[in-house]
């Protein structure tokens, strides 16, 4: 019998193997009472051969505790298994917890959800969160932001979204972690339009931006066209002192070049140097297309020759602009 929350996702055999039965459970006489018992108990059950069946990993944890489990020692035990990236294990032992009837709270429900992030296990997080729900279980911001993130790695920008809008449903604050998830949801969706929206509504909002979400917000208005929104970021970055890198400039300065404004892209460029920020092929290339396009052949020329004696490498993109923006020029 398999747990109804495994999606078939088996793990590497663990090295504790002598550990093991003949009949799959594991060996626990030699299980010491003390402070380590929880800790023991996971090496038991990592212990265990491949494929997990419900009933080895039941009659471990009966026999681990005849006395029952308390919610702190519950939490230890499925966050330990969701850290050690057990995640079949883990989703079995959660099952053992809702068959004998033990209540479960929003830690032991994070904790599965968490092992089912790390390993990409969206279907189950979001099973997970709906047992949640359903049971009326109090639910937290990490708990979505674990199943948002988990949406992301499997691009499933969709959900990602849903679970969004479900957290003021429920009355849950999002906050930066919930909204970078669902950016990077969108982002690796290709869908750049909903992404713009959630940058909008961060904005409005006024939900506290960091680095990785203004990256991908800029990123976005980079797909999406929308250089004046990009700008609007970057200089709140500026504004806030907050750290920036070569890739959210460089994002905004491709977003300036599409549209058009070379201007703009040549300012973010010369922003660069005078904040010692490396300036990169993709950069220059972008900087040096914007002036191609705005038949600014000086400086499409100056970057050029600023690559060539740094010995950057030239992709023949950037060549080609450099050269158009030359005969644009004579």
């Amino acid at each position: 019998m398999v747990s109804p929350h495994l999606s078939g996702a088996y793990e590497k055999p663990h090295p504790w193997c002598h550990l093991t039965s003949r009949t799959g459970t594991a060996d626990l006489t030699w299980l010491a009472v003390g402070d380590d018992r929880v800790e023991r108990v996971l090496q038991a059950l990592l212990s265990l051969s491949l494929p997990w069946q419900d009933n080895a990993v039941f009659v471990t944890l009966e026999r681990a505790f005849p006395e029952g489990l308390d919610h702190r020692t519950s939490t230890r035990m499925l966050s330990g298994l969701a850290k050690r990236h057990a995640v079949g294990i883990c989703l079995i032992a959660l099952s053992w917890h809702e068959m004998n009837r033990y209540e479960l709270n929003c830690y032991h429900y994070g904790a599965v959800i968490d092992a089912c992030a790390r390993a990409c296990m969206w279907t189950s997080a979001l099973q997970l969160v709906s047992t949640m729900v359903e049971r009326n279980v109090e639910s937290s911001a990490i708990t979505f932001n674990a199943t948002i993130s988990a949406c992301e790695k499997a691009c499933e920008w969709e959900k990602a979204l849903l679970l969004l809008n479900s957290m003021a449903e429920n009355h849950i604050q999002s906050n930066t972690i919930s909204f970078s998830a669902a950016l990077g949801a969108c982002k690796s969706g290709g869908m750049w339009e909903k992404a713009l929206q959630l940058v909008a509504v961060m904005l409005h909002g006024k939900v506290e931006l960091d680095l990785i979400t203004c990256s991908a917000a800029i990123s976005a208005c980079k797909k999406g066209g929308n250089w004046e929104k990009a700008l609007l970021i970057l200089r709140m970055m500026v504004q806030n002192k907050m750290e920036s890198n070569t890739s959210v400039f460089g994002a905004a300065i491709s977003a300036c070049d599409k549209g058009c404004e070379w201007k703009r892209a040549l300012e973010l460029f010369r922003s660069m140097a005078l904040s010692d920020l490396e300036c990169t092929t993709t950069t220059c290339g972008a900087t040096i297309t914007a002036c191609e396009t705005g038949g600014e052949w000086e400086a499409a020329l100056k970057i050029f020759g600023m690559m060539v004696k740094g010995k950057s490498e030239l992709d023949t993109i950037t060549f080609n602009s450099a050269v158009s923006a030359c005969v644009k020029g004579s």
